[in-house]
């Protein structure tokens, strides 16, 4: 069906109109015969002109009919108003206003909002409703002398008119009603079913990326707390580097699996800050190890200054070094020759607080204006043409721009074609105090208090066993809940650490079941899943905190540290 963009006819008014054509074929061929038996068959009263009216409609409502069954219902519609109107405005006239045909006009003005879609036909309903409005009071205002003087008997209009006036008026208002009811329900209906489909498919969404971010955090637990202890065991000095930039790449790779998450979370919850006393020199030190090479291969230069004088600040490391990661891919991606550079310095510092200007710079293809707005958008880029010949998600942008604005700045661009980017913001920033940085350095050491790992990923038990005996912990392991259960039943233990997702029985069932005879041992969830949802449910059932994964050993033995002193 082709029809004008601006009457677009859903399959439901197709229908509609078709059966109001036939069923006022019926009605006014009915009305005809009415009348005809009047005027021929009992000599009451001269209504010729009446039959011959509605004998008239009658046809002209079943070309109606046809035309909408050819597909015009633009043209059906408009027709069929014109004829309603004005036949229910002639007869009214005919007849006299003591056979009230005129309260038909109340079924004329409530039809267009059936007939024609307020949303995209507005004014359609506006003119016909207005139409029916119009004819109604200017019959009333002529004294029913719109179209003739001459009336009906008044007797006669009162006795046999008007009783079929109020049944006629009455059964197709009731109609209306119950058709706009059905509308209604249907319209509702509809929504219902969208939201549902839009609930099970937000749930499964976030249970798709609930499982990939189990799968892929639980072994990237185990690249990164290999090498802290690594690290710890006194390597040789040619080897400190290589595992600085092992434990340097698997925050790089967590870094690339949080974009992916925080988008998700971007579309429904806010991000949360977790500042901590962070050394910016030092939390980038490995990074031109990391980037050089792909420089030096695509033979571009990579520099990276940190201003010595930055003070220790309140800064959430993971989410600032994700800004920098995906700024510094953008460049070098970009850049076929010349230079990247990544310049971080100190600003004013007053009252307890400092401003770190960030700057990322390139001479790579540069940005068009009219693309710079567009860049920012989830799954974006500049053109077609970047995608395919330098690929990547489009996500890195957004949220390098929403991370920006929860840290409470701005992010800038500044580019030109063929000459390169400019990005650059300002963070405002706590200067960390002196106890908090000292707290954060101090090695955590525990008085041989008993642990229970509960973990079914081999690796992950030999990382975590090697972190927590360290830090003189006496520590026992089981693979999955059921034995977590039985162990506490027969032994006690100060603190359990407790894995989500494992065979035999969960996380979440596990602590209901021990919660039922033990509600004292602080239990804390070895969560790889970042989601609101699973945060609820870890606290539903009877967990008292959790501990991300990948961990580092300071953040691990600080939550345990916390609960123990409890």
């Amino acid at each position: 069906m082709k029809e004008n963009k601006k009457y677009i006819t859903t399959k439901r008014r197709f229908r509609v109109i078709y059966l109001l054509c036939l069923f006022h074929v019926i009605f006014s061929l009915a009305t005809a015969a009415i009348y005809y038996f009047i005027d021929v068959m009992i000599y009451l009263a001269d209504v010729t002109v009446l039959v011959y009216v509605h004998s008239i409609s009658a046809l002209l409502y079943f070309l109606g009919a046809y035309v909408a069954k050819k597909g015009l219902v633009k043209y059906t519609r408009i027709l069929f108003f014109i004829l309603l109107n004005f036949s229910i405005s002639i007869t009214a006239s005919y007849v006299g206003q003591v056979g009230s045909v005129e309260y038909l006009f109340m079924y004329a003005i409530g039809l267009p909002f059936i007939l024609f879609s307020f949303k995209d036909e507005k004014y359609s309903v506006v003119i016909f409703s207005c139409l029916a409005g119009f004819l109604w009071i200017l019959t009333s205002a002529t004294d029913f002398k719109l179209f003739t003087d001459n009336h009906l008997d008044e007797a006669f209009a009162l006795k046999y008119v008007y009783p079929i006036s109020l049944l006629s008026t009455a059964t197709m208002v009731i109609i209306q009603l119950f058709s706009f009811s059905n509308l209604n329900l249907s319209y509702y209906s509809g929504i219902y079913s969208k939201r549902q489909e839009a609930i099970d498919a937000s749930e499964a969404k976030s249970k798709f990326l609930s499982t990939m971010s189990h799968e892929i955090r639980t072994p990237l637990n185990a690249i990164i707390g290999l090498s802290y202890i690594l690290k710890d065991n006194e390597p040789r000095k040619d080897q400190v580097d290589n595992i600085e930039a092992l434990n340097y790449s698997g925050k790089i790779l967590l870094n690339l699996l949080n974009n992916v998450l925080d988008f998700s979370k971007m579309q429904s919850t806010k991000i949360e800050l977790d500042n901590i006393p962070t050394d910016l020199k030092n939390a980038f030190r490995q990074l031109k190890k990391i980037y050089e090479p792909q420089c030096i291969k695509k033979g571009i230069q990579l520099n990276v200054n940190i201003d010595d004088k930055i003070p220790i600040v309140m800064l959430d490391i993971v989410r600032f070094n994700q800004v920098i990661t995906n700024l510094l891919n953008n460049a070098i991606k970009f850049t076929e020759k010349g230079r990247v550079n990544l310049n971080i310095k100190k600003g004013l510092q007053i009252d307890g607080k400092v401003n770190v200007h960030t700057e990322v710079t390139d001479t790579g293809i540069g940005i068009p204006k009219s693309k710079q707005k567009k860049i920012w958008e989830p799954f974006t880029q500049a053109s077609t043409s970047t995608t395919r010949i330098y690929g990547g998600t489009g996500l890195g942008l957004p949220i390098v721009k929403s991370i920006i604005e929860v840290m409470g700045s701005k992010i800038i661009l500044r580019s030109k074609v063929g000459k390169g980017s400019r990005f650059y913001f300002k963070l405002k920033l706590d200067v960390a105090k002196e106890e908090k940085i000292v707290n954060s350095a101090k090695e955590i050491k525990f008085n041989g208090e008993k642990l229970l790992l509960v973990e079914d990923n081999p690796i992950n038990v030999m990382v975590g066993k090697q972190i927590l005996i360290k830090s003189n912990l006496k520590v026992e392991s089981v693979i999955n809940g059921q034995q977590a259960v039985d162990k506490l039943k027969e032994e006690n233990y100060d603190i359990v650490l407790m894995d989500i997702n494992m065979p035999v029985m969960d996380g979440y069932k596990a602590t209901k079941e021990i919660r039922k005879f033990n509600s004292e041992v602080p239990i804390l969830a070895l969560s790889a899943e970042v989601f609101s949802e699973v945060k609820d449910k870890i606290f539903d059932c009877g967990m008292n905190g959790f501990i991300y994964k990948p961990f580092t050993p300071n953040n691990l033995l600080s939550n345990i540290k916390d609960f123990l002193i409890k």
